[in-house]
């Protein structure tokens, strides 16, 4: 293995100092087109045009040493906005500009425009304000008191990872099957044949744009040329120039080629709405293995080539800062990552081993290049060589938090539950943080985040909120009444219920918000079965179509409950009214029985039946109300297991809970143990989590910190391979490490500048510690470090 060349090295730097920025020339340009435009067009068209003219409209980027071209906005970090989903205020803008943490530059004639311009258009017509309008009360109440988050009142619905149609068709060959199904419609006998027609009208506009897009840079490449004095790099510039007059228009004939077509699909996507997340390759190893055999078997390529290839492509990732979030969100999700995941190794279609050459080259430049962006995951099957988890372990023990190891096997099951075939669900995996989609032919959509710990603070006050005195759930029964264990329980699944069905409810309101005003006419084009069906996206066009809720805390609760089942129920050594005293008053004066709840109660995270069987119980509650449940498409929504960083914001807007954790204190995170709680190592842990029925879900996350020595030589390597190997025996979805120890991590909180480039795993995905709040930061060092296995 090599390190990186200089042109990689000087390409990394720009983008690793980089400041993000937030350009007001998308919003600009779309607010002229839809007042124009708006009303003179079917939505999808008016989505499709209004795709190509930003493509034909915006500025372009092509920097010094770049082989992969392109960016979101006029430069590198330079991220716009979206104000047909969210309007940001002049003050939302100001905010930004000026606040500590996640800061993104605003130029002050920006905003200027911005207010004059852009928002007096926007207010009232966005997304966001529309659906506020109509949300009901009860929605709005739990909304703001924490008990979930919703993803669609600012971004659009997304997690979308491609599969490998784009290397074998063109946008060419896509418009000619576009105009194939337009040809087959049924105007007799089909009453959504107009609706059908618009919406394949747009998707046909939108190739155009693309492919404008990319003869724009061509030209611009091509000027480059004409002006550069250097031999070598003019010869680059030709190169570009002819890779961008070939793709996306056609398909890619080299690994060059193949990397662009990706790029510019990828750009394509995140440009034309702001979906929650970007968008991901999926198993690119797996996509680029034909081209690098190709290229090295007849001399066009050579190794070192491709790995600077894929270094250049994946500093191009790493400049696309995600898009400002306001209000809650911004709150639960403060970070410029916005999400992109590649995954690794894995199975092929047919169940043979997905690794290759190719994946070896992407841990190497993950390794190297070790930025934000993208974030890079292995899927682990029974078929997968060791030598391939040895090689991520090696990555892993560096310390950045990836990549994540996902169990392929398990991924697939999954999806087969859920009514995919075999086949199609072994080209799927994971994106985001954890979530199991199947590549390319699913929309697979997350909606937000569910407090099971607040849901169950709802039940120990009969439906009131603690921390507002207000009424925001049913009543229940008084806690102190309840004469058993089973009738706690049963107040909280009552409760539980009250919490899903709102939240359903208006994510059900809110997805035909999208299909119909903002349906993703470009997004549509590279998802199977939605140029066939003549259907959006968002409208029910992918083969499958899943929406996720999010469960967060699940430690947290399951603890709450082995102390109050321990402690009141069975040895009777407290009272509810004492418990729900100490709780208001956040333990204040009650250190000793603080003490006596963390230290003498079994707790979820150490192998131990009696906790683990509480665990079980919450879980199978959350998939038995969840699971199953209706979407708008035709399809089901299920449960999974993540908090992102959203347990931080939960915990906030949370009291004290009776496992010990104080009042406004992260809850524990995914379905990890809680904070400390789990004491008998790594395999004890394993263990636990194994005993849910992890299949039954959209995924889980669970988070290890372990201490740089316990890795330092072979053993400790091997170590870890066989403790993801013991996890995955037990059906076990997702591990993550943190590799750092505790002085590390709060030198780096007494002196940032020093430690700008230090890594740590949040939850699904990777920051840097320093850009992280003060609370995310005393999260992570809260989390148990294991110093063996």
């Amino acid at each position: 293995m090599t390190d990186m060349n200089e042109r990689v090295r000087r390409l990394r730097r720009k983008s690793f100092e980089a400041q993000p920025r937030i350009s007001v020339e998308r919003a600009l340009i779309e607010t002229e087109f839809y007042r124009e435009n708006y009303g003179k067009y079917p939505l999808p068209v008016l989505r499709g045009l209004n795709f190509k003219n930003l493509c034909e409209k915006q500025t372009l980027y092509i920097g010094e040493d770049e082989l992969i071209v392109a960016e979101r906005g006029p430069a590198p970090k330079t991220v716009s906005t979206f104000p047909e989903l969210t309007c940001h205020s002049a003050e939302d803008l100001q905010i930004l500009n000026s606040r500590e943490m996640a800061r993104y530059l605003v130029d002050e004639a920006d905003i200027k425009a911005y207010e004059e311009k852009v928002i007096p258009y926007w207010r009232g017509r966005s997304m966001r304000d529309r659906a506020f309008a109509h949300i009901p009360q009860e929605w709005k109440d739990l909304y703001e008191a924490g008990v979930f988050t919703e993803f669609m009142e600012q971004r659009a619905p997304g997690h979308t990872t491609l599969d490998g149609k784009i290397y074998q068709k063109g946008m060419l060959d896509f418009k000619a099957d576009i105009e194939k199904s337009r040809a087959a419609l049924d105007w007799h006998n089909d009453p959504e044949a107009t609706a059908k027609d618009e919406e394949l009208q747009g998707m046909a506009h939108s190739c155009d744009a693309i492919m404008i897009f990319a003869r724009r840079h061509a030209e611009l490449a091509e000027k480059m040329a004409a002006e550069e004095s250097d031999p070598v790099r003019r010869a680059e510039l030709e190169r570009i120039a002819a890779n961008c007059r070939w793709v996306p228009a056609h398909a890619p004939r080299d690994f060059w080629e193949a990397i662009q077509m990706y790029w510019f699909v990828h750009l394509g996507t995140i440009m034309e709405l702001n979906g929650w997340d970007a968008m991901n390759p999926g198993h690119f190893d797996q996509h680029l293995t034909p081209f690098y055999e190709r290229g090295i078997a007849d001399g066009t390529l050579d190794r070192e080539k491709a790995k600077e290839l894929l270094s250049c492509f994946w500093i191009k990732v790493n400049n696309q800062t995600a898009p400002p979030k306001v209000g809650v969100t911004a709150k639960e999700s403060g970070t410029y990552n916005d999400f992109t995941n590649i995954n690794l190794a894995g199975l092929k279609r047919d169940g043979s081993d997905g690794s290759s050459e190719v994946t070896y080259l992407i841990l190497e430049v993950g390794d190297e290049l070790h930025l934000l962006q993208p974030q890079f995951n292995v899927q682990v099957s029974r078929k997968t060589p060791d030598r391939v988890l040895k090689a991520a372990a090696k990555v892993i023990r560096k310390g950045y938090g990836y990549p994540s190891i996902f169990n392929a096997d398990e991924v697939v099951m999954e999806q087969v539950l859920k009514g995919k075939t075999v086949e199609d669900a072994r080209e799927g995996g994971t994106s985001g943080c954890i979530e199991t989609g199947c590549f390319g032919k699913e929309a697979y959509i997350l909606t937000g985040y569910l407090n099971v710990p607040k849901i169950f603070e709802l039940t120990l006050n009969d439906g009131v909120d603690p921390l507002t005195g207000k009424r925001i759930a049913p009543a229940t029964g008084d806690a102190t009444a309840f004469k058993s264990f089973e009738e706690l329980y049963e107040a909280f699944e009552k409760q539980l219920k009250y919490a899903v069905d709102w939240k359903l409810r208006v994510n059900n309101f809110l997805e035909q918000m999208y299909a119909t005003y903002a349906p993703a006419t470009f997004l549509s084009v590279v998802m199977s079965d939605c140029i066939e069906k003549g259907r959006d996206y968002y409208n029910g066009g992918p083969r499958y179509n899943t929406n996720y809720i999010q469960c967060c805390g699940i430690g947290t609760v399951t603890d709450s409950l082995s102390v109050i089942k321990k402690h009141i129920f069975e040895e009777q050594s407290l009272t509810m009214e004492k418990l729900l005293e100490v709780l208001a008053k956040d333990f204040e004066g009650e250190e000793a029985l603080r003490q006596k709840f963390m230290n003498k109660t079994p707790f979820f995270g150490n192998d131990d039946d009696y906790a683990d069987s509480l665990a079980k119980r919450v879980w199978n509650s959350l998939t038995g109300e969840i699971n199953g449940r209706p979407n708008t498409k035709g399809s089901r929504y299920y449960m999974d297991g993540l908090s992102t960083t959203c347990h931080v914001y939960f915990g906030k807007m949370l009291g004290a809970t009776p496992n010990g954790r104080l009042a406004h204190l992260p809850e524990s995170d995914g379905t990890s143990p809680s904070h400390g709680a789990d004491r008998k190592g790594p395999t004890a842990v394993v263990k636990s989590l194994g005993k849910l029925d992890q299949v039954n879900s959209g995924g889980t996350l669970l988070n290890q910190r372990f201490l740089p020595q316990v890795l330092a030589d072979d053993t400790g390597l091997d170590n870890l391979v066989h403790l993801v190997r013991t996890y995955f025996s037990l059906d076990g979805h997702h591990i993550q490490f943190n590799i750092v120890d505790t002085a590390t991590l709060e030198r780096a909180q007494a002196d940032p500048d020093s430690y700008r480039d230090l890594l740590v795993r949040v939850a699904g995905y990777s920051d840097y510690f320093v850009d992280l709040d003060i609370f995310h930061q005393n999260e992570i060092i809260s989390r148990t470090a294991q110093e063996s296995f």
